[in-house]
């Protein structure tokens, strides 16, 4: 077979490479970093009982995302093409089918699909950063700040213009490419992000309330523990890697061939769940020093935060710095989520890489004035999982991103041969063997309970 060949080894990138390790493990990171550790898990921690919730979902990070992560780094460093090239070529060569294309073509439609509504609510975010820059939010109570919200997303034009908005920097970025865009973007916008939840943290640890957010974020309280609680657990530690859509195995084609893939996923993996955590301590303090509710849900960001931030010294500028984080961190998963299917694009009808951004992003923006609507204009029409915001949510989430990441496992674990997955991970002995039996069962296990519990 080919894939025990040196003939692999030569295979190159065509649209370049990742100058080094770190701008790799920059550039998934801040793939992987995005709404879903700073607003998302703060929420579904305090939903989930705290303490409890965080050592489960600690533990399905190193036990199933990691494994899985690895998994789509060494398919796309084998392959060096975009996903569904790779899955064809890698099939073929392992002696299987090139039919496995079809996964890398879910994944790139999950990467349109989740960007069409996440654009949409990144969109948000560069609003209400205009609006804590402006003092909106000094001093307004709980039906102030109820009715700024409903009043932006009440009105299409206004979203519709955040969400242009936001697309038109997605493109600017990945349209000049991996060194000039994608690289020189995350070398900026990875560690501003993290220097911004520093000072969001720092100022969270003044309030007073700081050992009380500990508290909450790390005493495990089983009794609120229930069997939910662990698939949430399950889940947000699967979607807050950004595996299973194609993207991490996009950037593993650009991945040079002397980078460690079991250390490079090491380090995202641990930035990623750490900047997670951080999240939680820095917005769990500001909602205890408020008398508010740490299981405030989706709300938690756009009511109960400005609520909190517009009662505090210094709100305007703390509030302006939490969603210029938020914006940060929405962006820099944007540009990861177009990846393979620019890619792919440029790999198979021979366009510029210009040519190919610019099609994805109009393809992406207008898919997503069905979200946009979905808040306002078409609000009370529903079906299935309700709006069409809720529908394309549903659908990615539930369905396509555990598909995909599921059979990614299968190919790494039980198509690909022993020898292929070794010479890409570089390693041996025990450290490849527990991939191995994570690969093949601990992590296709665990995502078939998020995928059955999703679609019962």
């Amino acid at each position: 077979m080919l894939s025990n060949q040196a003939g692999d080894a030569r295979r190159s990138s065509l649209h370049g490479n990742w100058s080094s390790r770190m701008a790799f493990i920059l550039a998934v990171t801040g793939s992987a970093v995005g709404l879903g550790n700073i607003w998302k898990f703060p929420y579904v921690a305090g939903q989930n009982g705290g303490g409890a919730f965080v050592l489960v979902y600690l533990v399905c990070v190193v036990l199933i995302g990691m494994p899985v992560m690895m998994s789509e780094i060494l398919i796309g460093r084998r392959g060096r093409r975009n996903p569904v090239r790779t899955m064809e070529l890698l099939g073929r060569e392992e002696g299987s089918t090139g039919r496995w294309r079809l996964v890398g073509g879910v994944g790139g439609l999950a990467g349109i699909l989740i960007l069409s509504y996440y654009s949409v609510v990144a969109g948000w975010t560069l609003a209400y950063t205009l609006k804590s820059v402006s003092g909106v939010f000094s001093g307004a109570g709980p039906e102030q700040v109820g009715a700024q919200f409903d009043s932006f997303v009440g009105d299409w034009r206004l979203v519709g213009l955040a969400h242009t908005i936001f697309m038109g920097l997605s493109i600017f970025v990945v349209a000049r490419g991996v060194e000039r865009g994608l690289e020189q973007a995350v070398r900026f916008m990875v560690p501003a992000l993290l220097v911004l939840m520093l000072v969001l943290l720092g100022y969270s640890i003044s309030t007073g309330y700081f050992a009380q957010g500990v508290v909450f974020m790390f005493t495990p309280d089983f009794e609120r523990l229930t069997w939910g609680s662990v698939l949430a657990a399950l889940g947000q530690a699967f979607f807050t890697l950004s595996i299973g859509m194609g993207a991490v195995m996009a950037y593993g084609a650009y991945l040079p061939e002397e980078t460690s893939i079991t250390g490079a996923s090491a380090a995202v993996v641990t930035a990623d769940t750490s900047i997670a955590i951080l999240a939680g301590l820095a917005i769990f303090p500001l909602v205890f020093a408020n008398g508010l509710t740490p299981a405030d849900g989706p709300g938690l960001v756009f009511n109960t935060l400005p609520l909190a931030f517009g009662q505090m010294a210094g709100g305007v500028f703390f509030s302006t710095i939490f969603f210029v984080l938020l914006s940060f961190a929405a962006w820099t998963s944007a540009i990861g989520l177009m990846e393979p299917a620019v890619a792919w694009i440029v790999e198979h009808f021979d366009k510029t890489r210009a040519q190919a951004t610019v099609a994805v992003g109009l393809l992406i923006w207008f898919v997503g004035f069905g979200s946009v609507l979905s808040f306002n204009v078409l609000s009370d029409f529903e079906f299935l999982a309700g709006t069409i915001y809720d529908n394309i949510d549903y659908l990615t989430s539930n369905v396509m991103l555990p598909l995909g990441g599921l059979l990614i496992t299968i190919f790494a674990g039980w198509v690909m041969c022993r020898n292929s997955t070794s010479d890409e991970l570089g390693t041996s002995g025990n450290l490849f063997r527990f991939w191995r039996v994570l690969a093949r069962f601990v992590a296709p296990i665990g995502i078939l309970l998020v995928l059955i519990n999703a679609v019962r």
